[in-house]
């Protein structure tokens, strides 16, 4: 069995990886520093698994700390880096904070496993190192235009890292570049669990569906779209975790034709936001409230993913829908939800 590490193990798409590593037989082992996270989500990966995974609780902005993860576990064989602040609208307010921790963070990891000798690394990317794009769907070789926000400027800064990186190191390199993560596990026992108030859309949805969150607020009616909302690329969390895997056996099978491959992760399929929306209200037979508000700074106006290297290389195919993203979160919500009365009434009869 491989050893990985994955950071950001605690997170929404780090847990979905960690339970897809395990089903394909790989031991795993976490970073997190729960900043933006907590156990609850490596609570469900083991109740799925009936297996304990060890989380190292460490800021990876911290070298010692991270060195020492390194020194304890000399059997690593491969790192999948999640860790990363991944709020648009924050990184615009909070620029320095982003860079700080983003590129900080990653340039640790790196000298560890440059030091250790790792032979696999697996990036976190984004579909934001594209900017707005000329045309879509943008392939893997769309010229990149300046980010849109903070955020996306740190993936853009952290794939020359690791490509520069990669020149030198005899380690093999996949950058990932996701669009929209979506859904949850068809268990309802881990899905997305926003700290504080949710920055993506499908959270949005399902917190104003249960009444979190008293109305949605679409950002902008006005793009040069189908509708006027922003078009995504919406994703299912489990493929996107699926992809995770495939990349590692992509280069443990030594299929890699460089030290450092791109891939985009996406259905190729456009989605605006009203579209999103109609699609949750019908999967789920609701209506949401809610209304049309100003353009959000730091927004991409149209993206979606030419999927076609990633299916022909890495042989990864999405097997979720749209309904089944929205099926999936709405459950994943009404779990949570039940989950919170259950823990008042038990505090209740405590005291």
């Amino acid at each position: 069995m491989k050893k990985i590490l994955v950071t950001g193990g605690c997170g929404y798409i780090g847990s979905h990886t960690l339970l897809d590593l395990m089903d394909h037989g790989f031991e795993v082992i976490s970073v997190d520093n729960n900043s933006r996270s907590n156990n609850k989500l490596l609570e469900g990966v083991e109740k799925i698994t009936g297996k304990k995974i060890k989380n190292y609780k460490v800021d990876l902005c911290d070298f010692d700390d991270t060195h020492a993860i390194f020194a304890e576990n000399d059997d690593i064989a491969g790192v999948i880096h999640f860790a990363a602040y991944k709020a648009v609208g924050e990184s615009v307010e909070k620029p320095l904070m982003y860079y700080h921790n983003n590129l900080t963070s990653l340039i640790n990891l790196l000298r560890c496993i440059e030091e250790y000798k790792i032979p696999y690394f697996v990036f976190s990317s984004s579909c934001t190192v594209y900017g707005n794009p000329d045309s879509i769907p943008v392939t893997e070789s769309t010229p990149q235009k300046p980010a849109e926000s903070p955020y996306g400027s740190t993936k853009q800064m952290g794939e020359l890292i690791i490509q520069e990186f990669a020149r030198k190191s005899p380690t093999q390199c996949i950058l990932l570049r996701y669009f929209n993560p979506a859904g949850a596990h068809p268990s309802s026992l881990i899905g997305e669990l926003p700290i504080d108030r949710p920055q993506n859309l499908t959270p949005v949805i399902t917190q104003t569906a249960i009444g979190k969150i008293p109305q949605l607020t679409v950002h902008g009616n006005d793009y040069p779209t189908r509708d006027g909302s922003c078009l995504r690329d919406f994703i299912h969390v489990c493929d996107l975790a699926h992809a995770h895997t495939l990349a590692l056996q992509f280069l443990l099978n030594k299929k890699n034709k460089s030290g450092c491959e791109v891939f985009n992760l996406g259905t190729g399929n456009g989605i605006t936001v009203l579209e999103a929306i109609q699609a949750f209200e019908k999967v789920n037979n609701l209506k949401l409230n809610y209304k049309i508000g100003p353009r959000r700074e730091g927004d991409v106006v149209a993206i979606y993913a030419n999927k076609d290297k990633a299916e022909n290389e890495l042989g990864w195919k999405p097997a979720f829908s749209l309904s089944d993203i929205m099926e999936t979160a709405w459950k994943w919500e009404q779990k949570l939800q039940s989950d919170e009365k259950m823990f008042t009434r038990q505090n209740f009869k405590l005291n």
